[in-house]
């Protein structure tokens, strides 16, 4: 028998929606077992004894704790991003750590269109102005409205999640360019209609510029004075990957000074953001609380994978979606 667990507070009921799925999704020889977070230290290294593999939602596994762990095996992630993990630190411990398996793809890449979309047409504004009863009074004076046909889009992070990107775009009559400093197989960008450019080119040419790459060491900050100055004056940034990605001070620099259009923010560099944060109080701004990749289906197939992968560990086969330390 393997022992796996969520590693949870379930607060809400999506949590525990979320808990009742895993045990309903265990295949048999996988048992179930549900750990609260914030137990005591020496509470959870007791409660984490004789669990192979866990799942930390909202919650982290360090290396200090687990190393008092000895069958932990894998931390399994239920997110794309794996920078609240120490990947090298676990791995020296022999304890290897996993991601979604492009779980959430579909759900990030519907929201970043709804993130290009909301900007460009003025969604927000429009909606908060007729909800108060004005119609189109104030309104019909707004500017930037805009449509995505015709447009450059500029995908930046070709993975599981930029390419779902691409797949979505198919049909809206726009010119697909994208930059990874992966090398990806021949032919795949022709399949999706998407172009590999280099970065300051697709920053150059792109109507909208949307980020889809991990947080690391080399994509910190990754988005400053320096990328924002290459891009258009009309020009939308979109993130849904992680807020450092973006240097928040350049953002906000780049719009106030016209540098760029507008932005479509699922991720900030702080989380929660101060209520002051100058891009909650722009009209060319929307930002939602870091929940793109957070739908039924997503999580589902999320689970799904996750549970596949413990029985591979519980038959000693090949993990799938390892995450490799970055040197």
């Amino acid at each position: 028998m393997t022992i796996v667990a969520l590693l949870a507070n379930l607060t809400t009921s999506e949590h525990r929606g979320r808990w009742e799925l895993m045990q309903n999704l265990a295949p048999e020889g996988i048992e179930t077992r549900l750990i609260n977070p914030t137990l005591s230290r020496g509470e959870l290294i007791e409660a984490l004894q004789g669990i192979s593999a866990v799942i930390p939602w909202l919650a982290r596994v360090p290396v200090d704790l687990a190393s008092e762990c000895k069958d932990l095996r894998l931390v399994q992630l239920l997110t794309a991003g794996f920078d609240i993990v120490d990947v090298g630190g676990l791995g020296e411990l022999g304890i290897k750590v996993a991601n979604n398996g492009g779980s959430n793809a579909i759900s990030v890449s519907e929201h970043a269109m709804s993130l290009m979309l909301s900007v460009y047409r003025r969604l927000m504004d429009s909606w908060e102005n007729t909800r108060k009863g004005n119609w189109r009074d104030g309104i019909d004076q707004l500017p930037f409205r805009s449509e995505i046909n015709g447009k450059t889009v500029g995908i930046i992070g070709f993975g599981n999640i930029g390419r779902q990107v691409a797949r979505r775009l198919q049909g809206w009559d726009v010119e697909l360019l994208y930059h990874d400093v992966v090398e990806l197989m021949p032919g795949r960008d022709a399949e999706l209609g998407a172009v590999a450019t280099p970065l300051d080119e697709l920053l150059t040419r792109s109507d909208i510029v949307t980020a889809h790459v991990p947080l690391n060491s080399s994509t910190r900050g990754m988005f400053s004075d320096r990328e924002f100055g290459l891009m258009k004056k009309s020009a939308l940034f979109i993130n849904t990957c992680r807020g450092p990605v973006h240097d928040e001070a350049a953002l906000i620099k780049a719009l106030q000074a016209g540098e760029i259009a507008g932005a479509g923010l699922d991720v900030l560099e702080k989380e929660p953001t101060d209520p002051s944060n100058p891009l909650l109080h722009m009209e060319n701004v929307v930002v939602t609380p870091h929940w793109a990749g957070g739908t039924a289906e997503g999580n589902e197939r999320a689970l799904r994978f996750a549970m596949s992968n413990f029985q591979r560990l519980a038959e000693d086969r090949k993990l799938l979606s390892v995450v490799e330390p970055v040197e």
